[in-house]
Order: structure tokens, then sequence, then C-alpha cells
């Protein structure tokens, strides 16, 4: 399948210490098939240097295309993601956290089912592959699993990883998806809303995971998975 571009959606709060680092290893990507990058950042009204940082990067960096977007109030990951999917050109887009968790160096490796025109979707699962994992949390392993199955109940897909953040989606196909939720609900959301188009073509592919642990940064907490098992019942359920 031949398309020309690829859209790289980045939700941002308060990574104005490492966004920098993440934007550098996007520009030293070379995409298959000659594709060219279009990223997207989403300031979710940040309260550190973070618009600070992309403007400067942008600045310096006028060979690669950035579009910058902020919300004037804080709203959540998932109204971010709302905003760069609604501006994506690009034929295919994925979506790409500020932090340094998931390598931009991969996104060949999700590109490829598409490239090859075997698929519409490709989930980058941190669970499968050989590539390195960082050992972190029993408990949150096991949340992201049960996550996982409870979701695959409802969708009937047998993924591995529903709550990875690398998610590549035909673009207009996810720009066509009506999406509620604000902030980690989105995951489950997109999940079960597009599992259920007729005809759609999912993928999964093994990634390395660099992840965080809370005095690093991260952000999501266990009212963030609480919230995720009401919206797998919530959009599992209802077609809403």
């Amino acid at each position: 399948m031949k398309f020309k571009k690829l859209s790289i959606v980045i939700p941002a709060y308060n990574e104005g210490n490492t966004i920098h680092l993440i934007l550098d290893k996007i520009k030293a990507v070379e995409l298959i098939n000659h594709l060219t990058k279009e990223i997207i950042i989403v300031n979710d009204c940040s309260t550190d240097h973070t618009e600070n940082a992309i403007v400067d990067y942008r600045s310096n960096n006028p060979d690669l295309e950035i579009r910058y977007y902020k919300h004037e109030v804080n709203k959540g990951k998932g109204a971010a993601l709302h905003t760069g999917i609604a501006q994506a050109t690009g034929e295919y887009l994925i979506i790409q956290d500020a932090d340094l968790e998931y390598d931009p160096a991969e996104y060949n490796d999700l590109l490829k089912p598409v490239c090859k025109g075997f698929a519409d979707v490709v989930y980058g699962s941190r669970f499968t592959g050989s590539n390195p994992h960082r050992i972190l949390f029993f408990w949150h392993t096991i949340g992201n699993k049960y996550l996982t199955f409870l979701s695959n109940m409802f969708s009937n897909l047998n993924l591995t990883d529903m709550e990875t953040c690398y998610k590549l989606f035909d673009t207009s196909i996810i720009q066509s998806v009506k999406l509620k939720e604000q902030r980690f609900g989105f995951e489950p959301e997109v999940t079960q809303k597009i599992a259920r188009i007729p005809g759609i073509r999912i993928y999964e592919v093994g990634i390395s995971y660099y992840g965080r642990t809370y005095e690093d940064g991260k952000k999501i907490g266990w009212r963030d998975g609480v919230r995720a098992i009401w919206c797998v019942l919530k959009y599992g359920f209802f077609k809403l």
C-alpha cells in the first residue's frame, strides 16, 4: 500500500524537561517507503516550561514539520489526543507520548503491516517479542493484563496490550470514530469502538518499553485503572 505521510500525535503535559529528547528521536527516524513526518503536539495546559521548549525546538529545527496546539485549560490526555487526531493530515497516524518510555525507532515495525497492505490499525505490544522491557511494578503489569483480558471479552479481539501508547491508525478511520473520553479512558474506548467497525484489520507487533517510575514523572495511577474498567464495560455493553 502506498501513502506519503505519517502524522505523529503527541499529547504533552509538563514534559518540558524531556520533550526535546523525544523530538530528537523522532527526527532521527528514517521511515520506510520514503514516508514524510508530520508532528502534531498538543500542550494540555502545562504549568512548567513545556510551551517554551516546544517553541524553541520548532524554531531551531525548521526542516521538521511541527504543528503546535495548546489547550487553555487542562482537559486530560484523551482530550489532547482528540485535538491532535482531528488536525492530522497524514494518511496514517501514530500516538506518541512525550516521555521516553517508547522508542520512535520502532515506528517502522508498526508501519510494515500497513505498507504491505495487510492492516488498518496496528498496536505495539509491550508484552510480546524479544525487545527490551524495563522491569517495574508487579501490580501495574497485572492490572494491564486484566484490563486487556476484560477488553478482549467485549471486543472479541486477542490483543496482548490494550493499554499500549503505540497505536497506529488509518487516519480516515480514526477521524470517523466519535471519541468521548477526555482522560486515560481513551485506550479502552478507542479499542472497543474500532473493534466494531466492519472489516477492520487489526494487527499487533512487539515493541520495547523503557518505563518510568512515579518518581520519574509517571502520571497514571490506580484511579485511572478503575476508570478504564468502567470504560471497558461502558463501551463494551453500549454502542455510545
